[in-house]
This record gives structure tokens, sequence and C-alpha cells, in this order.
């Protein structure tokens, strides 16, 4: 047993106390060790940069002594040799307003306890534990609760006290809030679910919320569980914290951390559903998708995670590119989007994976393996050096789930391959039976999902650059698919963001106008052929000139004045539109129903 408690120790400051106690430690001294990354996160983050202090004790027949402890390398310790009971007690600064981090101050904490709790490793990674959430001192404190998934031993939900896991993976894989927070709470499949909102969110309206929410959550539990509508766990939360601007979601084996800015949410007496809920929904839907997908069916470098390094799989692209389709196409079958809504949410992602080049470089599969080193790590280039493995991952999934159900007349789709993966790497992975998809797996096992032999096909999509040929099976579902330039002005081939004043080149495409004159991203554009550019106002500029006009460009870059000759290029073809086709062929309809459903 391994005993951990925290304390939100001073939230002024903006620490957490924490200690661990373990009864039988390491004779040869105990290892223990900080998480370097989170999963579901691609990036090190190095969270042991946040511990302030950290001391070791010996406890022994009610006396305590010091213990010496060496920092070892970047995120790990060793104590010295002891007789009895080890404690570790240290402070984490948690400042990080994230769903990956930890974070509080004197309106909520919250934690993901890779940020807080350290590993006693060499054997005692399985060993079970629990956790004494502690309440803050302080009037100011006594009506706080705790949001968690976290089962709490012996006692009932939402209080401070003790909780417990079985060992330390699942004790990290339940993010913990604790505050003054909003509580709604629904059922799907018979299963309880909780939603916690901390933040101020005027005429919340919650009953339409969890209404939603109920909905797509049963789409996903059916789809995974048609016969049994059988959910993986036992109780659900969604840990969503409300801010003026903000947006990103965690994924856990229970829960999900969620941001999301207050004005996404639903308001009471508000019928239609505007751009901002459906994202937050869209996000919810893909968290909770994730609770089968990369929770429980893993990639095989993930079965199971090394916390202190980078765990590299050329596979993102089924594990979060298919969670990425299905977010959507959940919301559709659950009746909360139409087609046309679904069709303007698909265009939105064949414009992204479009309007950047670096799809004609980078591979799915390279995508995925250097997520840690350039998904992670963008910079001003990344349109013209990297895809998304999100994205593009989200557009094979559709192509391959209508090419599936084209090939095989309706008789077999992807739903069929999610199953299939299911039931032989997810339903009992954390029965003792965990094993994770091998690299080169996927092409058999949606042959034996489908009876289609697709391996080409996918090696061309997953492993090639071409482009996906979209148009034809959109249409053979009843969908029309379109682009267009989003302006008629001649282009610079730039992404624009303003600073104040000014107006600076955040991004420059490759083999556009501004590139081929010698712009360069983070240059300050001053004026066009002798007129001041602002940021609003370029577009205005640039709309006097026709494309291959010869314009002079005035640009401060870092402290210099330069002029650029510029020869300004085409309206770039960016914009996409695909709707659905309003009277299909009889045909074509069943196949849209059958895949959309209603």
């Amino acid at each position: 047993m391994i005993r951990y408690s925290i304390a939100a120790a001073d939230p002024h400051a903006h620490l957490f106390r924490v200690s661990l106690s373990i009864a039988r430690p390491d004779p040869q001294g105990q290892v223990l060790s900080l998480p370097a990354w989170i999963p579901g996160s691609y990036m090190i983050r190095e969270f042991s940069r946040n511990i302030v202090c950290i001391s070791a004790s010996a406890e022994n027949n009610s006396a305590r002594r010091k213990v010496a402890l060496k920092k070892r390398d970047k995120c790990s310790w060793v104590a010295a040799p002891v007789q009895g009971a080890l404690r570790i007690d240290y402070e984490v600064y948690a400042w990080d307003l994230s769903v990956r981090g930890a974070h509080l101050d004197a309106s909520h904490g919250f934690f993901n306890g890779s940020s807080v709790f350290l590993c006693a490793e060499e054997g005692l990674e399985d060993a079970r534990c629990e956790v004494e959430i502690l309440r803050p001192e302080g009037e100011a404190y006594e009506s706080w609760r705790v949001a968690t998934a976290l089962p709490r031993a012996g006692a009932a939900a939402h209080g401070f006290g003790v909780y417990a896991a079985a060992d330390y993976d699942e004790l990290i894989d339940h993010p913990i809030e604790m505050g003054n927070f909003t509580l709604g709470r629904f059922t799907a499949c018979g299963m309880p679910h909780e939603i916690a909102i901390t933040g101020e969110v005027p005429k919340l309206d919650m009953a339409r919320l969890t209404a939603d929410l109920e909905k797509i959550c049963t789409a996903q539990i059916k789809l995974f569980e048609p016969r049994s509508a059988k959910a993986p766990m036992q109780r659900y939360v969604f840990l969503t914290m409300a801010v003026g601007d903000g947006y990103g979601g965690l994924e856990h084996r229970a829960s999900t951390a969620l941001m999301c800015s207050r004005a996404d949410l639903p308001i009471l007496g508000e019928t239609g559903q505007r751009d901002g809920y459906r994202s937050f929904l869209g996000l919810c839907s893909h968290e909770y998708f994730h609770t089968w997908n990369v929770k429980r069916i893993k990639p095989a470098a993930f079965a199971p995670y090394d916390l202190a390094r980078e765990n590299y799989t050329s596979l993102l692209w089924l594990f979060e590119g298919f969670t990425s389709y299905y977010d959507d196409l959940m919301l559709a079958r659950a009746g909360l989007i139409g087609a046309a809504e679904w069709g303007g949410l698909v265009a939105k992602a064949i414009g992204a994976v479009m309007n950047g080049s670096g799809r004609t470089k980078q591979t799915l599969a390279e995508s995925s393996f250097d997520a840690w080193t350039k998904y992670y790590r963008q910079d001003e280039n990344a349109p013209n050096a990297i895809v998304s493995y999100y994205t593009k991952g989200s557009l094979v999934a559709l192509a391959l789930d209508l090419n599936i159900r084209l090939r095989s007349q309706g008789c077999r789709s992807l739903d069929d391959l999610m199953r299939l993966l299911w039931r032989e790497y997810g339903r009992d992975f954390y029965a003792g039976k965990a094993r994770g998809v091998g690299e080169d797996e996927v092409g058999a096992l949606i042959e034996r999902a489908t009876g289609l032999d697709l391996r080409d096909w996918l090696a061309a999509a997953v492993e090639g650059t071409r482009d996906l040929s979209l148009e034809y099976l959109l249409a053979e579902f009843g969908f029309a698919l379109s682009a267009e330039a989003s302006s008629k002005h001649p282009s610079l081939g730039v992404r624009t963001t303003k600073l104040g004043r000014a107006c600076v080149l955040s991004q420059v495409w490759d083999g556009g106008a501004a590139q081929s004159g010698g712009l360069s991203a983070g240059d300050e554009l001053v004026a066009i052929d002798g007129l001041r550019v602002t940021e609003s106002g370029l577009d205005g500029l640039l709309s006097r000139y026709q494309p291959g006009d010869a314009v002079e460009v005035q640009a401060f870059r870092r402290d210099e004045l330069r002029s650029f000759p510029i020869h300004l290029g085409k309206p770039e073809v960016n914009k996409y539109k695909l709707v659905p086709v309003s009277k299909p062929a009889r045909q074509i309809a069943g196949r849209r129903k059958a895949w959309l459903g209603r």
C-alpha cells in the first residue's frame, strides 16, 4: 500500500503540499519519480520542475528522522535505505491553467496525478494506492467539494477524504477538481455521469446540456456494445473549466478534463445551437470516445506507458484521427446536428488539410511518430512542413468508412473495425490482459472486420502524401464537395496577426507571393506602394490590384526597415463546402441514412 495526502497548502502562493508513505521501501534505496509527460498530450513537459522543495524521513516506532534524498536525474530521486516506513514530503507549484497540469488559487484547485504524485519504483508501481484529499484551511473553503471519477473509500462522492486506486497508473488517470463547481447529473445506458463546471456561467442551461450529453454518451456506448449497451466504467465525470476564452480537452479512463469559453455553454431560454456550443459538444464527444479508443484500445507502444521518456508510435492517426472522425459523426447520429451542419464541420477539416503544403511532405505515419518534436512544438513554418494526424487522420477514417460501405454494399462499415478492436484489445485491457495494437496490424484487422483487403489503399493513405479522393466517395452518399477562393482579391500568401497597431506576418506559405519576394514570418508590414498597412485594412489595399501586379512592400524585419518587390498571386482556393444533396437518388439516400442516421 502506498499512501498519499495532498493539501491546498497555500492557494495564494499556488502551492500543493503532498506526502507519501511507503511501508516497505526498497532495502537498497527507494527510487521515486514524477512523470515527464501526461498520456494524451505527446510532449515532454518536465513536471518535476514544479517541485519547489522535497525531503525524506524514516518512520519507525512513532519516531521520525531525516533521510538523505539524492536527485538521480531530471525527474527521479533515490532515498537512502531505511528501517521501517519511508515518508516523502514536497511542495508543488501549481499555476498551469490547462487540462494537462495543476492549478491552484483561492477560487479552485485542479490537478492531474501525473503533475503531483511521485511514483514509487522498483516493483511498487503495481501497489494499491490511497490518497487523502485535504480541505484547505479557512472559512473561505468550507463550501468546497471534490469532483473526480476516482472512487472514494467507503464514502459518498464529492467529499474531502480518502480515495483509492488499484495502482499508480489508475491513480494518475483520474484528474481531481476541488472548489465551488456547478454539478449536473444524467444517466446513459443506466450508467451515472456527471459534469462539474468550474467558473462563472450566468444563466447556464444545465438541463439542456445534460440532455445533449446523454444522447452523445448513449450513442457511443451502443456503438461499441450494441447488444449489452454496457459502458466500460462505473461512473464518468466531465470536469469542465469555463473561462473567458479557452478550448481543450484531455481524456482519462473514466473522466475528461475540459476547458471552454463560458460563452460556448448553453443559456436558459436559448433554442438555437450556436457554433460555440456545437464545438463544445464536439469536444465532449471526442474525449468521451477516447474512453474506448486510446484509453483501452491502445498502440502497443503505450501498453504500458513509459512516463520518463517519449513513447513513439506511427499509429496516432488511428487513435486521434479516427476519434476526430467519430466525434462529429456521433453528434449527427445522436440527432444533435443535421447533415448540413455535419457537412460544414467536415468541410473545415478538408480546408485545414488542403490549405497547408505540409500534407505533400509529411505522411500520416510520420506525423504520428514525430508528434513529440513537430506537432506539439509547432512554429511559424508548421503549415509548410507538417500535416495533422488529427485532421487528416479524420479524413482517412471518413474515406475508409465510405469505401467499406460501398465495397461491402452496406453490409460492413468502420464501426465493425472499431468493435473488433474493442473486443480484442480494449474490453479486457484493465483486467490483466493489457496488450496494444501492433504498428503493422491495422490492414489485417480491417480485413478481419470487413472481409475486404484494403492494405494497398491504407498504405497509400497513411504512408503516402497524395490527396484523398473524397469528392467521388461523398457523392455516392449524397454530398457535394466544392472549393472556391474566400476572397476575390490577389493574394500575398500569408497569415497575419495584429500586434498592437501593427500587422505582423505570422505565417508565410510555400510558393506564395510573399515568400517568393523575400518576406518572412515575423516581418511587420508597414506599407504597400507607400500606403500604410493595418491588419484590418490589408484586404482593402489588396483589392486595388490584380493578380500578377507588381507592388513595393515596406516592412520592418526586427528593427530594420526593408523594401520587397512583390508580384501578387492569384486568389487562394482555400474555402471548401460540403452540402447534402436535397433530393438524392433512393439508393444514395438509403446509404446516407444508414451512415449518418436521421
